[in-house]
């Protein structure tokens, strides 16, 4: 009956949360969206913007090539309707004016010409526009390969809202004892796991004094102490610490104080391998044959000092 009761009462706690955890996404996806709706909004201005400015320059210049074919008009105008009044003319005036009247009729004006160009650059506005406005988004849109998994986490760490970084709070949170969750050890884990190919996320670890990045497998235990957590490296009295899940622990030599780690693992050839990527040095290279599904995981020691998982760079590619 204890156990009943007590599972009971999880059950519960997990109801509400699933409640809070669904209300709290839906305000976050709102307010992603409405990034987003106000950088369209903002794209869309713009180019309507720049479309009526090039409908302004091209109408201003129609309007003066129109005002001086008028004025060439007329200047014809008025030396035909001479040229006819004085051929109407007597015999002999037009005779004694022959002369005059033939300069008078020698037009010098160059034929009109039609302006190159003139049109609205309808291509410019128009072309491939859901996909240039796409493309410009690269400038506020991120991606971070590893997204962390808040229902593994630890119930004293505090996950940011996009998920990337994770701090360590004095106080526990009022989190449901869920079976992917860590309770003892203070791990959250990724929420894609790996079973093939090849993969690199870079954490910043900044300057928290405790604190662990690797993999973990997926099949391992999640409750109470877990002894040999995975292929990770350590950071603990100012020492770092390559640490398999079995067999040897190496003391790595760093010179300078790691800012960031970089993690690259290739699945399929079984290596681990972990590098500073501020000054592009190796760190340390695990091999093993892997078998299970591995998850990115972190492990932040410091009290209110985040760890992070950095975004990388997006290219778009035609």
């Amino acid at each position: 009956m204890k156990v009943f009761n007590k599972v009971k009462q999880t059950c519960d706690q997990t109801a509400e949360h699933i409640k809070t955890q669904a209300q709290r996404s839906e305000r976050l996806i709102k307010e992603e969206f409405e990034k987003l709706h106000q950088f369209l909004r903002e794209e869309e201005e713009a180019r309507i913007a720049a479309l009526r400015e090039e409908e302004e320059q091209k109408s201003q210049l129609m309007k003066k090539k129109i005002e001086e074919l008028i004025r060439q008009i007329s200047s014809l105008s008025d030396i035909i309707r001479a040229t006819e009044e004085e051929l109407r003319a007597e015999d002999v005036s037009f005779l004694q004016n022959y002369k005059a009247t033939i300069e008078r009729a020698q037009v010098t004006l160059p034929d009109p010409q039609l302006v190159s160009g003139a049109l609205v650059d309808v291509a410019k506005h128009l072309g491939n526009l859901p996909f240039r406005v796409w493309e410009k988004m690269q400038k506020i849109v991120k991606y971070t390969p590893v997204i962390l998994d808040p229902n593994t986490a630890y119930p004293r760490y505090i996950l940011s809202d996009d998920l990337t970084s994770v701090r360590h709070s004095e106080e526990p949170q009022q989190l449901p004892d869920n079976p992917e969750r860590f309770d003892y050890n203070r791990f959250v884990l990724g929420s894609e796991g790996f079973t093939s190919g090849t993969h690199s996320w870079d954490v910043e670890v900044g300057d928290s004094s405790v604190w662990s990045v690797g993999v973990k497998g997926g099949s391992a235990k999640r409750k109470g102490r877990i002894i040999g957590v995975g292929w990770r490296i350590v950071h603990f009295k100012d020492k770092y610490i390559a640490t398999p899940p079995s067999g040897t622990v190496s003391v790595l030599t760093v010179r300078q104080k790691l800012k960031r780690i970089r993690v690259q693992l290739d699945w399929n050839r079984g290596e681990l391998s972990f590098s500073d990527p501020d000054n592009n040095t190796h760190l340390h290279t695990f091999t093993h044959t892997f078998t299970d599904t591995l998850f990115p995981y972190l492990l932040n020691d410091s009290f209110n000092l985040p760890l992070k998982i950095l975004p990388v760079k997006v290219s778009i590619q035609t």
